[in-house]
């Protein structure tokens, strides 16, 4: 007898409909340098089990012609608080808002999730993405 899915596919998609807010910008002034910030306490929900996850989200990027703005992004961040979407989905959905906001020469997103379950996560997105 075939087992039913535990995780279907509107898991795997669940949050990526979220209207999450913009994160706004500052007109850059220097050429060829990083820039690194860090979420020590991302937060979000899993979508099957309801259950808090807990993270910390790092974000390197080169910028081109802007730069985050520190404090819109925590709000952006902080949208994620009480979502239902898997951690994988969390990382990617940010470098992807990253690069709309900011237009980088390269950014890097990488979340490290604490353990549920005796498993942690370590989940890494890079823009521009590799050709498959």
């Amino acid at each position: 007898m075939a087992q039913e899915p535990r995780y279907t596919d509107d898991h795997a998609k669940a949050g990526l409909d979220f209207p999450f807010p913009a994160i706004e910008t500052w007109q850059n002034q220097f050429p060829g340098y990083e820039i690194e910030i860090d979420d020590p306490e991302l937060t979000s929900v899993c979508p099957k089990t309801g259950l808090p996850d807990f993270g910390v989200l790092t974000i390197r990027y080169m910028p081109r012609e802007r730069c985050l703005e520190l404090k819109s992004l925590k709000e952006y961040l902080f949208s994620y608080r009480n979502l239902g979407i898997f951690q994988e989905n969390i990382v990617n959905q940010v470098l992807e808002d990253v690069v709309k906001a900011c237009d980088p020469v390269w950014a890097v997103v990488k979340g490290c999730f604490r353990p549920r379950g005796g498993i942690a996560t370590n989940v890494e997105a890079r823009w521009p993405r590799p050709k498959e």
